[in-house]
Formats: structure tokens, sequence, C-alpha cells
């Protein structure tokens, strides 16, 4: 019984975490541009019936895309970037 506790606790404490503080800031970051980027994307509340060429505008054909286009990456760079780990003096 007792390997299979000493077992768990190799698995569960010799690891370092998944992610560390540089992965969370860039995954806010990253959620920020893609919050800022849908907010830029909504339109307003217009009837069907009336034709609206505000939908033409920059901020929504060009801005919005970019900014969420950025903060895709950003989240990918932040789930899959690893710091390495420093050299010992004795290697």
């Amino acid at each position: 019984m007792s390997s299979n506790n000493e077992t768990v606790n190799n698995v569960r404490g010799n690891r370092p975490p998944l992610f560390r503080k540089m992965n969370y800031i860039l995954m806010g970051v990253g959620a920020l541009l893609l919050l800022v980027g849908y907010v830029c994307l909504a339109g307003g509340d217009v009837p069907d019936e009336v034709f609206d060429g505000e939908i033409f505008n920059t901020r929504r054909i060009v801005v919005a895309p970019v900014l969420i286009f950025l903060g895709l990456v950003v989240e990918i760079v932040a789930i899959m970037w690893h710091p390495k780990a420093p050299k010992a003096d004795n290697e």
C-alpha cells in the first residue's frame, strides 16, 4: 500500500505547474483583445427595413477582425509558451 501512495505523491508533487504567471498574463491580454474586438464588431439596433451604411465602416470591417485575430494568436502563444529552465552551475 505504501508504494502506491509514494507513486501518487511523486506524480503530483514533483512536477512544476503547467502554466506560470506569464502564461496567465498573456491569456488575460488575449482575452481582453478578443473582448475589445467583439465589442468593435457589434452593431447597433437597426430595423431590417432601414439600410444603415454604418455597417461598412473601418472599425467593423478592418479593426475588429484584426483585434480578434491578434487575440487568438496571443491565446495560442500563451498556451504553448513555456520558459526554459535555468541551467545548473555544475553541468
